[in-house]
């Protein structure tokens, strides 16, 4: 299993946050606060009508206090339960919702890229992540 002192899990996590906030478009909350992928997943998911226990469980830590942080908890939590790909996938399912969220260079646009990029997150499925939550 992968645990937190794997070089490798951090290696994939930054990859992940990269991708995630590769050409994402800079958007402000109504109190000013830059939002992050972590608002991107979050209106992507409620948008399916998609109850996830991850937004539920980050959302419930008082310690999080910015977006990129709730995000890093979310992709963990993600990771424990082997539902990133299938999470990812649901956000990336609205083009109208992908364009509004990014620029033009973002993989996220490229039909191709985003079919490699979640074939690559459900292999991940396989592997038994230990991490603390």
């Amino acid at each position: 299993p992968v645990t937190d002192g794997s070089r490798e899990l951090h290696s994939l996590c930054a990859q992940l946050e990269f991708l995630l906030q590769f050409d994402l478009k800079e958007k402000r909350s109504f109190f000013g606060q830059r939002k992050d992928y972590w608002d991107f997943l979050c209106q992507g998911l409620e948008r399916c009508r998609h109850q996830h226990k991850g937004i539920h469980f980050v959302t419930s830590l008082d310690k999080l206090k910015t977006p990129v942080g709730r995000g890093r908890a979310f992709l963990r939590y993600c990771l424990v339960h082997r539902q990133l790909a299938e999470s990812l996938q649901l956000c990336l399912l609205d083009p109208e919702s992908l364009r509004e969220w990014y620029y033009a260079r973002s993989p996220f646009l490229s039909p191709r890229h985003r079919t490699e990029i979640l074939g690559s997150l459900y292999e991940l499925d396989c592997v038994t992540f230990h991490l603390a939550l």
